[in-house]
C-alpha cells in the first residue's frame, strides 16, 4: 500500500477484525463517516491488498477438533531446498493449521489440531516423522487458549 493509513482507515480495519460481516451502514456509523466515503475507503483497502480476504473462525471443539498442540521441528539441513520441501510437505497435512519459520533452536513451529490424543500421536509418528528432512520433533499440548485475537492497529504502528 503506497498511502499511509489514517485514523479512519485504522478504525475501519479494527472494526472489521472484530466483525467482517458488518454492513456498510453499521461500519460507517462505528467509524463516524457517511456510507459512500466509508465504502470507498473499504474498497481501496481491499484493492491495495491490505485486506487479503474475509474469513470465518470456527469453534474447534464444536467440530470435534479438541486436541491442539505446538509442534517444534528441526530439519536436518537448513537449505532452501529442504525448507521448500518441508513447507510443501506440511502444507498437505490437514492437521497443520499454522506453520511459522523460526530463528533459534528450532526451524519451524506448527500448530496442529486433531480430534483425539491418539490421532495426534498417529500424526506425529505416521505423518510428520516420515517427512524426509525432519531431524527432530518436540511437541507441547495446549491445555487452554486464554487470548485469541487479531493484531490491534494504532496510528503509530501504521506510519
Amino acid at each position: 500500500m503506497n498511502k499511509k493509513l489514517d485514523n479512519i482507515d485504522i478504525s475501519i480495519l479494527n472494526v472489521l477484525q472484530n466483525n467482517s460481516r458488518i454492513s456498510n451502514a453499521e461500519l460507517s456509523a462505528k467509524v463516524n463517516l457517511s456510507q459512500t466515503p466509508c465504502l470507498r475507503r473499504l474498497r481501496n483497502l481491499e484493492e491495495s491488498g491490505l485486506i487479503e480476504r474475509y474469513t470465518i473462525r470456527l469453534n474447534h471443539q464444536m467440530i470435534g477438533a479438541i486436541v491442539s498442540a505446538f509442534v517444534f521441528v528441526k530439519v536436518n539441513k537448513n537449505t532452501s531446498e529442504n525448507a521448500s520441501d518441508f513447507e510443501s510437505a506440511v502444507a498437505d497435512l490437514y492437521e497443520v493449521t499454522e506453520c511459522c519459520v523460526l530463528a533459534g533452536a528450532h526451524d519451524y513451529v506448527l500448530r496442529v489440531t486433531t480430534d483425539t490424543l491418539q490421532s495426534f500421536e498417529l500424526f506425529l509418528k505416521e505423518k510428520l516423522a516420515n517427512v524426509p528432512m525432519v531431524e527432530g520433533i518436540e511437541s507441547t499440548i495446549i491445555l487452554n487458549q486464554l487470548i485469541k485475537r487479531d493484531v490491534p492497529l494504532n496510528a503509530k504502528a501504521c506510519r
